[in-house]
């Protein structure tokens, strides 16, 4: 099961939850912003959260993390290079917001990991390399569901921004092509901001077989 969230800080953003319904233990995955009304949610719903997961380390997305990872005990986890975006407002972009945030003991997983809930192994997320928007962004891939959270890398009918510190024109298009829409065609596409797409309709823009 999956449920978008969307919290609003400096903008909107969207927070997601992957919840096993079975056992109702899941993640969360870029919780930007607003950690009471997540922490809310969560208890509401009687959800236990394993893991907070970040697809990049922008503060949109990171904006709740340390708050939530405190109330629930909890790791926090990122792409192994995350670290240089956490621990600076600069490279964060905090630094140019309302308040600078950093956030600290995140632990690293690396391109082709794979992340399974500890109540039930089967209900897991593949961690796939995406940089472009920053260099440490990721897309976690979730076959069971046949959805793909994307962070900013790809956006319906457009693509992030790369010229941010860290982002490359020919990263993020690479990352697209070559990793993102080799998914398979009815995968859904869940970005940071605004709608879901699918790979087919990406690929559809792209003027790539469907």
């Amino acid at each position: 099961m999956i449920e978008c969230v969307p919290v609003v800080g400096e903008f909107s953003e969207n927070c997601y939850f992957f919840i096993d319904a079975a056992s109702k233990h899941g993640f969360a995955i870029d919780p930007g912003a607003q950690a009471s009304r997540l922490l809310a949610l969560i208890a509401e719903r009687g959800w236990t959260i394993e893991k907070i997961l970040l697809t990049h380390g922008h503060f949109d997305h990171i904006g709740a993390a340390s708050e939530l990872r405190e109330a629930l005990g909890v790791p926090i986890l990122a792409f192994a290079n995350a670290r240089e975006y956490l621990a600076d407002p600069a490279m964060n972009l905090s630094a140019y917001q309302a308040e600078s945030i950093t956030v600290d003991g995140v632990l690293p997983f690396e391109d082709g990991q794979r992340i399974s809930l500890a109540a039930n192994p089967a209900h897991e997320l593949t961690v796939l390399h995406t940089p472009g928007h920053t260099s440490d962004s990721v897309t976690f891939f979730a076959p069971s569901e046949s959805a793909a959270f994307v962070g900013d890398t790809i956006f319906a009918g457009s693509i992030g921004n790369y010229r941010f510190p860290g982002g490359s024109y020919g990263q993020i298009r690479s990352s697209i092509l070559e990793k993102i829409l080799k998914l398979p065609a009815e995968t859904v596409l869940l970005p940071g901001h605004g709608p879901q797409t699918s790979v087919l309709a990406e690929r559809m823009r792209y003027g790539l077989a469907a």
